[in-house]
């Protein structure tokens, strides 16, 4: 659910990358106030620096999350903040405690989006005075509804303390994240932002209860409903009709083949994870899956990541996906399946019925065959439905590792 609005390509002027003619500026320490210039809205967002020059580390801030930019380089008054996992970077200008600059692809090719901050402002939208209309906190049904009148389901889950208000939205493929806001009146806003697009979203409180509004011009209603509730994401991806077991041999970015049925799984049972660096839903999943290995490993058990990316080119794989095992602590197996597209994933793996969301999980018992399909991600901005995944996650392998090997 990321936005990714454009006021043009902008540019950078000799000034913004000369370090000669201008005094040097240090990036200072403390809490930051950005600001994305979008087309049609501006998007807030906050953020926390620590540390000088070359020790510098950039936090960005969503309701309890701290979320580390991959590196900051300075350079003179101008700073480059790196978000590896999306192959994004901020060029900014340093000058009076401000920055100003754009979000860009690191080849610096593609759009870009203007964007300003100012040091030592907490708040994420400003306060007008206006006190909330009501307490919006609950469980939502939630529909959004296309330019083609197709709708989505989803569940939104609200959480509100005075003005501030929590949120997230639940579907089919995973959940929005941490996303925060304001109830100011009878509106409310929410933004959040990790280094992909700002999302953002905007709506109003009805008379009759119901909250409507838009994320990226995609309109929504939601209806407060503690039966709020998804398909069982064990039941939307399945093994077809004559298939139980689930095989690939695929390389890893060093060119070596890796099989299911390498010694190395041999009675093991295993965590396959269809992923990307990429996917904001398969860093949380990475997050998770990943010292969970670390602990459990010598208990019978494997995982292996299977990477679907944006480019195929060696040393871009090598980067992102190393970058990314680095960042999380990834000590099982990664494989590249191919370029993202989720049909081409489902042209990869015949077995299963369809491919619908990056991650998905499939638990393989000791024989080889699968034993369940979990779609999507429900990540830790979820909270209770986070807690029921990982409990499900454990009692599924803790009753598969009791199960005879072959």
């Amino acid at each position: 659910m990321k936005i990714t609005s454009t006021l043009g390509i902008l540019t950078l002027t000799s000034t913004f990358l000369a370090a000669g003619a201008s005094a040097q500026t240090t990036l200072p320490e403390g809490t930051w106030r950005g600001v994305f210039h979008q087309q049609n809205a501006d998007v807030p967002f906050n953020f926390e620096t620590k540390g000088k020059k070359a020790a510098a580390k950039l936090y960005l801030i969503n309701g309890e999350e701290r979320f580390e930019a991959s590196s900051i380089t300075q350079k003179g008054d101008s700073v480059f903040v790196a978000f590896d996992q999306f192959d994004n970077e901020l060029a900014l200008k340093i000058a009076d405690k401000k920055l100003s600059g754009v979000l860009r692809k690191k080849d610096q090719n593609g759009r870009t989006t203007a964007i300003d901050a100012t040091f030592g402002e907490t708040f994420r939208f400003a306060d007008n005075g206006e006190k909330p209309l009501a307490d919006i906190s609950g469980k939502y049904e939630v529909v959004f509804k296309s330019r083609s009148g197709a709708e989505d389901k989803k569940v939104g889950l609200f959480q509100q303390k005075g003005s501030k208000l929590y949120a997230t939205f639940l579907s089919i493929t995973g959940d929005s994240r941490y996303l925060e806001g304001v109830v100011q009146g009878s509106k409310f806003y929410l933004s959040s932002f990790i280094g992909s697009g700002a999302a953002y979203y905007t709506g109003y409180i009805g008379s009759d209860g119901k909250l409507n509004g838009t994320a990226s011009g995609q309109p929504f209603t939601a209806t407060k409903s503690e039966a709020a509730a998804l398909p069982d994401p064990y039941k939307l991806t399945y093994l077809k009709e004559g298939y139980t077991s689930f095989d690939f041999s695929l390389p890893d970015v060093d060119g070596k083949k890796i099989s299911l049925k390498d010694p190395k799984y041999k009675n093991k049972v295993t965590i396959v994870t269809i992923t990307g660096t990429w996917c904001p839903n398969c860093i949380d999943e990475a997050n998770f899956l990943a010292p969970w290995y670390k602990k459990n490993k010598t208990r019978g058990v494997e995982a292996i990541a299977v990477h679907y990316e944006r480019k195929l080119d060696p040393e871009y794989l090598k980067t992102a996906i190393g970058s990314f095992k680095k960042r999380y602590g990834v000590e099982y197996d990664e494989v590249i399946g191919g370029l993202v597209d989720k049909k081409a994933v489902a042209e990869s793996f015949p077995a299963l019925n369809a491919f619908l969301s990056f991650p998905t999980i499939l638990f393989i018992d000791k024989k080889g065959d699968v034993a369940k399909i979990y779609t999507g991600f429900t990540g830790p901005a979820t909270g209770e439905y986070y807690t029921r995944f990982v409990k499900e996650f454990n009692d599924e392998v803790d009753r598969l590792l009791k199960e005879p090997a072959i």
